[in-house]
């Protein structure tokens, strides 16, 4: 049994431990605590990793769609110097 890289015999070291720091009466209560705090920890990582996947899905798709709208915004800005060159006869 290995848990969090725990052995067995490190785990009962520190139960017996905490058993002697905190006493029968509050080893319970301190055990509900370290769960609910691990359990909030792993609520807001998995929090975070969907946080993550959703703004790189956002990134990936962003760097994919701006190559085919500069492509259009080149060509509407040639079109646009064009049609606003000036004219290359002079009023006198």
């Amino acid at each position: 049994m290995n848990v969090f890289g725990i052995g067995l015999p490190e785990m009962v070291l520190i139960m017996v431990i905490a058993l002697l720091v905190f006493g029968p009466k509050k080893l319970p209560e301190v055990g509900r605590s370290l769960g609910k705090a691990i359990r909030g920890f792993q609520e807001a990582s998995r929090e975070f990793e969907t946080e993550f996947k959703q703004e790189a899905e956002q990134i990936e798709t962003a760097v994919k769609t701006p190559l085919k709208l500069e492509s259009k915004e080149k060509e509407v800005a040639t079109t646009n110097s064009e049609s606003n060159a000036p004219s290359t006869s002079q009023q006198g």
